[in-house]
């Protein structure tokens, strides 16, 4: 029979050794040490892509987290240069770092010296815990300042919790790790043979996306601005905005190769998300036009070939697509006013 630190504090309460008050307090720091020295299962291996000369990406299967999947639903990116190793956001749990740590050293010995998170949604920053347990506590972390200050507040906690519930507990262990650097529009990185240039437009998928430009390469990493196949979950972020945002990366830089989130990387994603929302957008701004009513909005949007021929190969379509036309129809009526 062994004695657990719950189990010594139960009974010393039952004793009278401790009062009531103080033997809740220190259950409470008995569970959580439990819960910190608990770590979930390994995540499989996913292999590696070559995106470009100096561009390398592990692909998530699938769009939404589940136990099965163990939270594995967003892209990693290594860009790997001369003076080392950056990491486009950093997966969903410290099981996904490990693994995606494992499949970097199959293709390079060098270290990561630095990880930007694209915005403060969990599957893109929860990773973080991985890479600062391998390359140190001291590892720049580069996040737009808004991401940084959601993620060391209440979204953070909410993130991490969820994707516990999520994954049935498949990430425990993981731990919040926030940035460490702030960023903003035009911040650059040099890697010796390649530079990187980062690009801020305003609210997008959220108010502080960031996309990372490998300009050597004309490879653009989007985060969730731009998607493959996916639906993006727009309820922080702007329809019109992320329109707005994939013209100014157009305009502002020599992109051949977009490399999302979620999905493929590769030319086609740009015009299949630029058609989706387009289509989405202008379908909801001729329903408030019309006084079509919230819940005709669908059928009005459904009715355009740009979002209806979409639905077959999206991934969470039927799931999704009544909340975020709902969501591009409240934007569509609050642009008239």
């Amino acid at each position: 029979m062994s004695i657990t630190r719950r189990g010594l504090v139960a009974g010393a309460a039952a004793t009278g050794i401790l009062p009531l008050w103080q033997a809740d307090i220190f259950a409470a720091m008995a569970h959580a040490a439990a819960e910190a020295e608990a770590k979930g299962p390994p995540v499989r291996d996913q292999p590696l892509q070559k995106i470009s000369p100096h561009v390398f990406m592990i692909e998530a299967p699938d769009g939404f987290p589940t136990p099965e999947n163990q939270g594995m639903m967003s892209n990693i990116v290594f860009i790997a240069g001369k003076e080392g190793v950056i990491v486009v956001d950093s997966g969903a749990s410290l099981q996904i770092a490990e693994m995606t740590i494992r499949q970097l050293r199959t293709l390079t010995k060098a270290p990561v010296i630095g990880i930007i998170n694209t915005h403060y949604h969990g599957d893109h920053w929860l990773g973080n815990h991985g890479f600062v347990e391998v390359y140190g506590k001291d590892i720049p972390i580069y996040a737009h300042p808004g991401t940084r200050k959601a993620i060391e507040g209440n979204t953070g906690t909410v993130w991490h919790d969820s994707m516990l519930k999520w994954t049935n507990d498949a990430t425990i262990g993981t731990r919040i790790v926030p940035p460490n650097k702030d960023i903003d529009h035009g911040f650059t990185i040099s890697l010796g043979d390649v530079a990187l240039r980062l690009h801020h437009y305003g609210t997008a998928h959220t108010p502080f996306d960031i996309a990372v430009e490998v300009v050597e390469d004309q490879v653009m990493c989007v985060g969730d601005i731009m998607m493959d196949r996916r639906i993006a979950n727009m309820e922080d972020g702007s329809y019109k905005g992320t329109l707005e945002a994939i013209d100014l990366l157009i305009k502002n830089s020599k992109t051949e190769v977009w490399v999302p989130a979620h999905g493929d990387a590769g030319v086609k994603v740009l015009e299949w998300q630029r058609s989706l929302f387009e289509g989405i957008y202008e379908s909801c701004v001729e329903a408030v036009k019309q006084n079509i009513p919230l819940e005709g909005a669908l059928a009005v949007a459904m009715k355009d070939p740009r979002v209806s021929s979409k639905a077959a190969e999206t991934k969470g379509w039927d799931r999704n697509i009544g909340k975020y036309v709902s969501i591009a129809y409240l934007e569509a009526e609050q642009a008239q006013f």
